[in-house]
């Protein structure tokens, strides 16, 4: 019922910055549950960021204070303020939703791809 599209992803430098975003369209109407996740090739897939419908968030520890998740709930699309990014930050960034807290069906973009190298 639902689509996410990301885009935003590149190839920048050690030390760099990457805005990410995601937008969802369908039957989206305020995903309670936004994330982003990342993979890269032989390594298992991570959660990267989380944010609620009410504006809470999580994050994984290799990206704290460097990474920042929003949404506009508004426009019905989410964003990844990626900052001083690190070569072992390259990956295919995904967005995920749920649309429910508990259950319900949960969505997948295809991927934008992040490249952190010099």
């Amino acid at each position: 019922q639902a689509q996410l599209v990301e885009s935003g992803g590149g190839l920048v430098h050690p030390g760099g910055s990457l805005r990410l975003s995601c937008a969802a369209s369908g039957r989206s109407n305020s995903m309670p549950v936004m994330e982003w996740h990342r993979q890269s090739p032989g390594k298992q897939r991570e959660l990267v960021a989380r944010i609620l419908s009410g504006g809470s968030t999580n994050y994984a520890d290799s990206v704290k204070g460097r990474f920042t998740i929003s949404r506009d709930n508004a426009k019905n699309t989410m964003y990844l303020q990626m900052n001083s990014l690190k070569p072992e930050d390259t990956a295919d960034y995904l967005c995920h939703a749920r649309t429910r807290f508990v259950g319900g069906t949960e969505y997948w973009g295809k991927g934008t791809l992040v490249t952190v190298s010099s």
